[in-house]
């Protein structure tokens, strides 16, 4: 199915006026269909309202208690989809402001467990030292001070004991100069360090690692409920449960190949080396 970004904007309210519609033809109050499927009489009227997006479970759930047309049911099952897809375009965020999406950020780690990271091309943010991000901002026009505190305030979310992080860097992501020799160096001593916080897993996979597949994209999984991909134009937000775990499939092979503990820090040591030298 071809997900085009004007849909994902308008999806959720489409979806809602089409379920509204559905239980009416089908001749049943809120009351009755939240009983049939057992939803709360109050997320039903969010959903059709379109104050609440529903899961693929909730709309399976729904549209079983209805009883609609397996031609109607596949129709609502993939607008379901493109609702449970947001595209965040780069520029609307730019304009909105970059420290915008750090907020945005904070709130899927505070409300998160479990947190895993593949990071293709460069050191997220949650590992960065002030100087590092500070050039990964460069390119884009503005004052980026708001932004770059707000990244440094999120760091404070690794020493959450309750929360979990497995953090996976290609050896591009943990290479690429950013900035200076020395910085980098340094910028790669933070890796060692947070590598040792007993809540955070950290691995590298230095390229004569054969890997399963060929990663294309930086991504982010928050617990099983959402994954994140990030492109050059833009962001994909995930909520379809069968994506999510498309993606976690994808990071549990890059697991199964990349170094951990003692070789990790060991391999990330011998690369801040080499910028030293």
């Amino acid at each position: 199915m071809t997900l085009e970004p004007e849909q994902m904007g308008q999806s959720q309210q489409e979806l809602a006026y089409m379920l509204k519609a559905l239980r009416k033809r089908a001749g049943l109050s809120g009351d009755r269909l939240a009983a049939r499927c057992n939803i709360s009489q109050s997320k039903i009227s969010r959903i059709e309202n379109g104050r609440v997006r529903p899961s693929l479970v909730d709309i399976e759930r729904i549209l079983t208690a209805l009883d609609v047309p397996p031609r109607v049911a596949a129709e609502v099952s993939a607008l379901a989809r493109i609702a449970n897809t947001e595209w965040q375009d780069a520029r609307a965020m730019r304009r909105k402001g970059l420290d915008k999406k750090q907020w945005e950020l904070a709130g899927l780690e505070s409300s998160s467990t479990e947190l895993r990271y593949f990071l293709l091309s460069m050191i997220t943010g949650l590992l960065s030292t002030p100087e590092y991000i500070r050039a990964t901002l460069s390119h884009v026009p503005g004052d980026h001070s708001n932004t770059i505190a707000k990244k440094l305030e999120r760091q404070e979310v690794l020493y959450d004991r309750s929360k979990r992080f497995t953090f996976i860097l290609t050896e591009q992501a943990a290479r690429s100069p950013f900035v200076s020799p020395d910085a980098m160096a340094v910028q790669l001593d933070r890796l060692v360090s947070l590598s040792r916080l007993p809540n955070v897993r950290l691995a590298v996979l230095p390229m004569e690692i054969p890997l399963p597949g060929c990663p294309l994209n930086t991504f982010t999984i928050y617990d099983s409920r959402l994954s994140t991909v990030e492109i050059s134009t833009g962001v994909m937000v995930f909520r379809d449960p069968r994506d999510v775990r498309d993606h976690f499939d994808e990071f549990s092979g890059y697991e199964r190949h990349a170094l951990f503990g003692d070789e990790a820090r060991e391999k990330i040591e011998e690369w801040s080396a080499a910028f030293r030298s």
